[in-house]
């Protein structure tokens, strides 16, 4: 709790609501006794009162509590969002059905955590003073449920459901992704059937999970109740023989239960907040992305943009880009090419910042792009990817997301007077309509990858219409000797070599 936003604070207060709540215990008891023993009015609204008081200490724990968990969910959300990409399966599910397990934690097991932390031994002391027998059953018995308790728990805690869930939905998505190659390969029954046998093996888990939680919900049940009568049946003898006062008979019986009640709610929330736990260790263990700049970044169509020994290399691939020596003055306009997998796309994310150089440097104006602000330097860029995304709505509203110059635009990709749904576009359309969101855009770098991969002959006219049209520096990967033949410069890349 203390690395999570508000966790101190949050811990103090459940302490501080713990304290409250002993104390409306122990005053509820007394009234109580009181008005058992001489009914009257005022005694029976007294009584009622403290009982309220009770109910709305409860009642404010559990707004505070839903705000916290509310609070922390929200946070670990962005962290895991924020943080570098692992398994895509397991960071759904993480964010999801993961850290939504983590409320009943915050909500239930906590609270009475803190309860039981204080409320049974303010009862046991408060029982001392009224009959010490009785104190001391209590005092030799009330451990038994917290025992029972971490026995339960020791059993339980290699049976989280956490782990077989993730499992289970990074590979129901790695099945999703390649359900074309399933096909073809005719895997598809094969595939089933393991999913079939990872969904059994969680329901299983489940199932036995719950039979758990069930039998040391009984027994941590029964343990309260047998020692509750082992302090209530001596009481009662003494009662009638006249060994102890009415009032203070009361007091204890009244008294005795409050002292196992918390226990028990903790014992039982305690399964409910297992799943909770897995998901906020496996949250915090999500690597942190490195620290982003805050400098202000120069404006493209005035700066120079100089790569600088640049090597990018992934873990699975090996280098993608060797030592790229490449300076890009303001207003050029540049087609890349190469072989596919030669590296053309990384250099294009390189200068969007989505990816880091594993040696060297990218300098705008002589800044180091990882100094710069990533939001502000995106806000200079236009891009369009291979398979640019359009949002469910109309072809102006798509467009209007890159810019103002909306009819422009649309001019531009010649889309003017086309303003129907998205989805009832051909492909080619869709990709003048991203063509279009980008040149509505106000930047100072355009960057295009592939974008004649899905058009036809009149698209790939408009495209470089609007190319020559730009007075902004412009990088395109392209391959139709057409582009190549206007760009003021060519870069050749291959095996991540720019030449």
């Amino acid at each position: 709790m203390r690395t999570l936003p508000g966790g101190r604070g949050y811990l103090a207060v459940l302490g501080a609501f713990g304290a409250a709540t002993a104390v409306a215990v122990l005053v509820q008891a007394e009234l109580l006794a009181s008005f058992l023993v001489e009914p009257t009015v005022s005694a029976a609204v007294v009584a009622g009162l403290a009982i309220a008081a009770r109910a709305g200490i409860g009642w404010a724990r559990e707004v505070v509590a839903a705000r916290t968990a509310a609070r922390v969910t929200h946070s670990l959300r962005t962290r895991v969002l924020d943080g570098v990409p692992g398994d895509a399966g397991s960071t759904v599910t993480l964010l999801t059905r993961g850290l939504d397990a983590l409320r009943p934690y915050l909500t239930g097991y906590l609270p009475a955590v803190a309860v039981a932390a204080v409320v049974p031994l303010a009862v046991l002391v408060r029982l001392a003073f009224v009959d010490l027998t009785s104190a001391l059953v209590v005092a030799l018995t009330l451990p038994l449920v917290p025992v029972f308790a971490a026995l339960v728990g020791r059993h339980t805690a290699a049976r989280t459901q956490w782990a077989a869930l993730a499992r289970l939905g990074g590979h129901f998505l790695d099945v999703l992704r390649g359900l074309p190659t399933l096909r073809l390969f005719q895997r598809v029954r094969a595939q089933s059937e393991t999913v079939r046998a990872m969904a059994r093996a969680h329901t299983d888990l489940t199932m036995r999970t719950l039979r758990v939680a069930f039998l040391s919900a009984l027994v941590l049940e029964l343990v309260a109740t047998l020692s509750v009568a082992l302090v209530a049946v001596p009481v009662g003898l003494r009662l009638l023989s006249g060994g102890v006062a009415a009032h203070t008979a009361v007091l204890i019986l009244v008294l005795t239960p409050e002292a196992y009640l918390p226990l028990r709610a903790a014992g039982a929330r305690f399964h409910a907040s297992t799943d909770g736990l897995a998901a906020l260790n496996a949250a915090l263990a999500v690597p942190r992305p490195p620290t982003r700049g805050t400098a202000r970044p120069p404006d493209p169509r005035v700066a120079d943009i100089a790569f600088e020994g640049v090597t990018v290399s992934y873990p699975d691939r090996g280098a993608v880009l060797r030592s790229v020596d490449l300076r890009i003055e303001p207003g050029e306009r540049i087609a890349v090419a190469g072989p596919s997998g030669a590296g053309k796309s990384t250099l294009l994310a390189v200068l969007l910042g989505l990816v880091t150089p594993s040696a060297g440097r990218v300098a705008v104006g002589g800044v180091d792009l990882r100094e710069l602000d990533p939001a502000a330097w995106r806000a200079h860029l236009a891009w369009v990817p291979q398979r640019p995304w359009l949002f469910a709505g109309s072809v102006r509203a798509n467009v209007a997301l890159g810019g103002p110059d909306v009819d422009t635009a649309l001019a531009a990709a010649d889309l003017a007077g086309l303003d129907g749904p998205v989805g009832e576009l051909s492909t080619g359309q869709a990709q003048r309509v991203a063509l279009a969101r980008a040149l509505a855009r106000p930047a100072g770098l355009v960057l295009l990858d592939e974008p004649t991969a899905h058009l036809d002959g009149t698209g790939e006219r408009v495209l470089l219409t609007a190319w020559r049209a730009l007075d902004q520096t412009s990088l395109v990967v392209a391959h139709r000797p057409v582009f190549l033949r206007e760009a003021s410069r060519v870069l050749i890349v291959r095996d991540g070599v720019v030449v």
